[in-house]
Order: structure tokens, then C-alpha cells, then sequence
């Protein structure tokens, strides 16, 4: 929620906020940990005591102070912008934004003075009398003040004698004995202004956001085949020409390239995807995809991948901190984790790098065009040269050299049989060379 009103007040004030804290909120200085000041409210004395605290720490240099309520992620930037302009435009010392509606409830009531022009009280509801509680204008808790005069002004705020609290509000009645100018700018009742204070307030909220945000990102050039399941955060970036198809969720600082597709019941987090991809019912975690690339369905990118151009993952493929160069093959049920994989690879069926020895993890290199046979184990640490190959089922445990090929359990080096001559050919019979440990190459070692 803070998020949305800190990115509504930076581009009206060019400045950076100032957010008020208290020591039960203290986590939220890890959650913004740049582009804000903070301000310790050290002890819930009210809204009075929050803007107090707030307004110590305002550079003094600073010649009007806007506020805002962390709880309002719904306001606007042109909003903000407004009420400072009518601050202006008025001569006002203090400027507040109202709205009218039919069901005000527990909202502080806008006092008028005789005229109408100016703003004479703020009434809280609790204390507010039969006639002043059936005034629809109410106060909607984003002011604008003349920094100098509020400075002294929230000094002389005094406690509430029913709460013992500070209120904002008081500064009204503080700004006309003082015989200065306090405003209204008049907003909508469209629910923009509107706070949280329970869940379902936030979840309408929150359906309000995604909407907002869909609706700029299909107007930039956009498909969204059903925008009301695409789950956008507001730190997407998204090139044109991309596809979101249905249940599809985008978390965090995701990049998508252009003509990049997301299929139906894709999540991506953290993670960058080049152009012309397509993901496809697949989850995609702090992760780089590069063009061209196709992945799932579901398949699975943990923290620390790296996926070159042009690779094809598939069915329940699995790969974590390792990277994938150009035309790597990976189709069906297997695991990558803490390997380098080279150019043309192809990732047989059941192939699994065995990278954690219970205490450390280990690294397997993986070099060009190797082929790796269904279900072969790679005990890690491990280099497969280029070219290798590796036979169904074998477990290798050692290094296998450039062009040679491992077979078994434990696995042996064989040089690979020849590739079948075509018709009318005449090959060589002839039976490999066996390796010291013994034994005759299987009929079929691929």
C-alpha cells in the first residue's frame, strides 16, 4: 500500500518522502530501503504526534509540506499535484481535499464558514453534533501546508481530553485563529481516496490497481486474452507485441521482450525474458531467458538460471544456478542444478546432475554438443568434453573426455560405435576395443 502513495507523492513534490514509523512498524525501513527518509514516532500519540515527528525531519529549505495517509494506495499523482495548486492559487495557508458522499460515517466532517469559500473546522464524527453529522463533506486526509507556519503550528497541538491523542485536524482550527486561509479541494467520490481497514477493503483495492495497471500496459500494445486474471505488479516492464494469456502472474521487477508470449498458468519472478519466448504453464524464479527460447510446460527456473538462445525445455524441466547456452535440448523430467551446459546439447529423459554431497554443493560442466542418454546420473563435480556421450541409464563418476562415451553403473569409457552405414555400404564388423576394466560394449550403447 505505501509503495502506491510514496510513488503518487515523488513526481508532484520532486522530492523524496518522508514516512513516519513507529516502533511496531520498523520493518518497513528494510521494505524502502532507498528513495525515502524516515521518522521515528516513538510513542501512537495520533496523527498530530505522526505529522510532529514527520516535519522534524522535512529539509528546512523546503517551502511547502504535502501529507499523505500510507493506508490510501488509490491516490493519484495528479491528486497530489492538485491540492498544492489550489494551496497556491488560493494564498492559502493550509489546503485539505474533501469529497462529498451520501454515506459518510465515521469520516471527520468539513465545517464551512458562512460563505462557503473557506474551510472553519474539521468535526470528528465522535464529536461532531446531530446537525454537523448530517454534513456529507468530508475530510479525506491528504493536506497541503506552508511548511514554514506548520513548523511552529504543530508545536502547539494539544492533547484530545477524550483520547489523549494529537490530531492533524486541530490545525484548522490552529490556521483561522491565526487568521490565515484554509481551503477545500473538492475530489470525486469515486473510491479513490478511500482507506484500508480490513480485507476486503483490500482486496478491492487491489482489484481497482490491477485493473489500472492492465489497462496502461494494453494500451502500450499489450494482448491480454483475459485481463481480469493477469496479475501484473506495478514493477513489470513489458515490450509490445507481448501475449499474456489466461492465470498468468507477473511478480516483482519482471522483464518480458517483445513478441514473447506467456501461456495459460505461467508465474515469473524476479526474472527476464528476451524476445519471440514462449512460456508455457511453467514457474520462472529470479531467472534470465534469452531470445527465442521456449519453455514448459511445467517446467521449473530457479534462482540463478541462465538460458541461452534458442533452448527447448519441457515437461518437468528443472534447473537451478546453472546456465544453458544457444540450442540446448532439455524435453522431459530432469535436472540441471549448479552446471554450465554447452552449445547443442541435448538433455535426455530422466537426466539428473548430482550436485549436493550432504555437506557442499558441486559444479558440472557440461561441454558442446554432448548427448546425454535417458536417465544418466552425473555425480558432481564432474566435466563432460565435448561431443561425449552417454548411455541409458549410466552413472558417471568420472570425467569423461571430448568425444568419448560413458556406459553403465558405475559408468566406463567406450569410443562410440559408429553411426549405421547406409544401403549398399559395406562397415566393419569388427567388435570396440573393451577398456581395462573389462567387459564387451553393450549391443547398443546409445
Amino acid at each position: 500500500m505505501l509503495a502506491y502513495v510514496l510513488d503518487a507523492a515523488r513526481p508532484a513534490t520532486g522530492s523524496d518522502p518522508v514516512v513516519v514509523y513507529s516502533p511496531a512498524t520498523a520493518a518497513l525501513r528494510e521494505a524502502f530501503a532507498s528513495g525515502v527518509a524516515f521518522a521515528l514516532q516513538e510513542r501512537p500519540d495520533g496523527t498530530g504526534g505522526a505529522l510532529r515527528a514527520g516535519v522534524a525531519a522535512v529539509p528546512l529549505d523546503a517551502d511547502e509540506v504535502v501529507v499523505l495517509s500510507g493506508d490510501v494506495p488509490l491516490v493519484e499523482s495528479e491528486l497530489v499535484a492538485g491540492v498544492l495548486a489550489w494551496r497556491r492559487d488560493a494564498g492559502a495557508t493550509v489546503a485539505l481535499v474533501s469529497f462529498e458522499t451520501w454515506q459518510p460515517g465515521a469520516l471527520g466532517r468539513v465545517i464551512r464558514t458562512a460563505d462557503g469559500d473557506r474551510v472553519a473546522r474539521i468535526v470528528e464524527a465522535k464529536d461532531a453534533s446531530p446537525d454537523e453529522l448530517a454534513v456529507g463533506e468530508v475530510n479525506a486526509g491528504l493536506y497541503a501546508f506552508d511548511a514554514a507556519w506548520l513548523r511552529a503550528a504543530v508545536t502547539r497541538l494539544t492533547p484530545s481530553p477524550a483520547t489523549g491523542e494529537l490530531y492533524l485536524t486541530q490545525l484548522v482550527d490552529l490556521a483561522n485563529a491565526d487568521g490565515r486561509i484554509v481551503v477545500a479541494f473538492e475530489a470525486p467520490d469515486d473510491g479513490v481516496l478511500d482507506g484500508i481497514n480490513d480485507r476486503v477493503q483490500l482486496a478491492e483495492a487491489t482489484a481497482i490497481l490491477r485493473e489500472r495497471i492492465n489497462t496502461a500496459w494494453m494500451r502500450a500494445g499489450v494482448t491480454m486474452h483475459d485481463p481480469a486474471t493477469a496479475f501484473v505488479d506495478a514493477d513489470v516492464e513489458l515490450a509490445p507485441d507481448v501475449t499474456l494469456e489466461p492465470n498468468v502472474i507477473l511478480r516483482g521487477r519482471t522483464r518480458v521482450g517483445e513478441g514473447t508470449v506467456v501461456g495459460a498458468g505461467s508465474q515469473l519472478v524476479d526474472t527476464v525474458v528476451g524476445p519471440r519466448c514462449r512460456v508455457w504453464a511453467s514457474i520462472l524464479e529470479h531467472a534470465e531467458v534469452e531470445e527465442g527460447t521456449t519453455i514448459g510446460p511445467f517446467s521449473h527456473l530457479r534462482p540463478g538460471s541462465s538460458i541461452g538462445p534458442g533452448v527447448e525445455l519441457g515437461n518437468f524441466a528443472e534447473v537451478k544456478n546453472s546456465r544453458l547456452e544457444a540450442g540446448v535440448k532439455q524435453h522431459h523430467m530432469s535436472y540441471l542444478g549448479d552446471a554450465h551446459v554447452g552449445e547443442g546439447t541435448n538433455v535426455g529423459a530422466g537426466t539428473i546432475t548430482a550436485n549436493y554431497d550432504g555437506a557442499r554443493k558441486h559444479h558440472t560442466e557440461i561441454g558442446k554438443g554432448v548427448f546425454l542418454g535417458v536417465d544418466t546420473m552425473l555425480r558432481a563435480p564432474i566435466t563432460l568434453g565435448d561431443g561425449a556421450r552417454t548411455g541409458a541409464g549410466a552413472v558417471v563418476t568420472r570425467d569423461v573426455p571430448a568425444g568419448k562415451l560413458a556406459v553403465g553403473v558405475p559408468a566406463r569409457l567406450r569410443d562410440p560405435r559408429p553411426p549405421a552405414a547406409p544401403d549398399g555400404v559395406e562397415v566393419s564388423d569388427a567388435p570396440l576395443p573393451t577398456d581395462p576394466a573389462g567387459g564387451e560394449p553393450p549391443a547398443s550403447p546409445e
